[in-house]
């Protein structure tokens, strides 16, 4: 017999933690490897986690709700172990450096000063000096049982010490506003709704997006008039024939994807020392529900028709509603487009997808009075196209161009254009 522990998982692209929303699994129950022991939750996706052995599980290490950094352990499982598989094993154990002899080699310390928010809080409020925590997590990633244990030893690290300015200012954010703004106190009728998985995901990846990265905005408006007769007069026939709808969306996707391949610094993000230019154009499309968002990614749009893109459209949008998204659906996207007109806005400013360098905001298409280029006025569709940027990566003049292409673009479909 043996007792394997059970990690939590890499499940995307830049994941570095993730909250266990619900175990599909009890203490003595029976798994076989690969069977799904937990859903979990990183960033907007719920996706299963399955078991890496065959065996009972003896102990659920993290509970329902807790986020836990990617390497930490989850679970235990007790496994039969035979001698032909414990022999290698012992044989590793003998050639695999100690704690001791890893640390004077030097243990990979990449992600030492990435710190969650549960870290910094409780490093705050207990006076603790993350610079000299030592990490159990990946890459020596600082967890927050490992602050934990620190408290409960009461070996506090010189709590007088001052805190470090960047950490500090972290701490000591929350604590102010909640002097400023308290809980407000409940009154007859007042419903509390508690905050679930999903939610908390989406609040803590918009509260990164605002706080690191400094966002600025550009809008144009675009004439869409002979794209939208265009797209009329084929729906019912594309409908008939393809089985799901050609939507306007998917046309705006497409010139979005076209416009990146010309611009290609659009497709960009930052990475602290150095900005990555993406090669790959995965478009993330947001998909709401009721109480929740999710941003599923068109792989390689560039790639694809308006047609592929449709489908794509339709095919994505049923797995968020259906609750099938898995984490494979969600990795990957290098730029957003947000479909904010299909609720009827006619402008609006979004928050950028970390870590992602832009999102454009597609709004509602009206008609409008327009002075044409004869001075008549003649009652037109338009469309107002609104870009939010991460001015450390990109800039006004490349932002214009790009969003003038795109606007270049739409404005040239019409019925000679194939959607095919």
């Amino acid at each position: 017999m043996a007792i394997e522990q059970m990690a939590m998982p890499q499940l995307g692209e830049s994941v570095t933690e993730g909250t266990i929303s619900k175990w599909l699994v009890s203490p003595g129950d029976q798994v076989n490897k690969y069977d799904p022991i937990a859903e979990v939750m990183t960033d907007k996706v719920n996706a299963e986690v399955p078991s890496s052995f065959t065996g009972t599980i003896t102990e659920l290490v993290g509970e329902e709700g807790q986020t836990l950094a990617v390497g930490e352990i989850i679970c235990k499982i007790e496994t039969e172990e035979t001698e032909t598989e414990a022999a290698p094993k012992r044989e590793e154990e003998q050639n695999t450096p100690s704690d001791t002899d890893a640390n004077r080699q030097g243990k990979d310390q990449s992600n030492k000063a990435r710190y969650s928010p549960a870290v910094l809080r409780l490093a705050g409020e207990h006076g603790i000096q993350l610079e000299e925590v030592e990490g159990t997590g990946a890459g020596g990633r600082i967890t927050r049982k490992d602050i934990q244990k620190i408290i409960d030893s009461g070996m506090k690290q010189k709590s007088e010490a001052p805190v470090p300015a960047a950490v500090q200012t972290t701490q000591q954010a929350p604590k102010q506003q909640q002097k400023q703004a308290p809980a407000p106190a409940l009154s007859a009728g007042d419903i509390e709704i508690p905050v679930t998985g999903v939610r908390k995901a989406i609040a803590a990846n918009m509260h990164k997006s605002k706080t690191e990265i400094p966002h600025a905005w550009t809008m144009m408006e675009v004439d869409v008039t002979n794209m939208t007769a265009y797209r009329n007069s084929i729906k019912d026939s594309f409908k008939q024939k393809e089985g799901f709808n050609l939507t306007f969306f998917a046309f705006f996707v497409k010139a979005a994807a076209q416009a990146l391949k010309e611009f290609p610094q659009m497709n960009s993000m930052w990475a602290g020392d150095k900005i990555v230019q993406k090669k790959d154009i995965n478009i993330s499309i947001a998909v709401a529900t009721e109480d929740s968002l999710f941003v599923p990614v068109i792989k390689h749009a560039d790639e694809k028709t308006i047609k592929g893109i449709a489908r794509e459209i339709t095919d994505l949008a049923k797995k968020v509603r259906n609750g099938k998204l898995t984490a494979e659906d969600m990795q990957g996207g290098t730029f957003t487009v947000n479909n904010t007109g299909s609720f009827g806005s006619v402008q609006s400013m979004g928050i950028i997808n970390h870590p992602q360098a832009a999102i454009l905001q597609v709004e509602s298409i009206v008609k409008r009075p327009v002075v044409m280029n004869n001075g008549m006025i003649a009652v037109r569709d338009m469309v107002n196209l609104c870009l939010s940027l991460d001015h450390r990566v990109l800039d006004g003049l490349v932002c214009g161009r790009f969003l003038g292409r795109v606007k270049e673009i739409l404005e040239n479909i019409d019925e000679h254009t194939s959607v095919y």
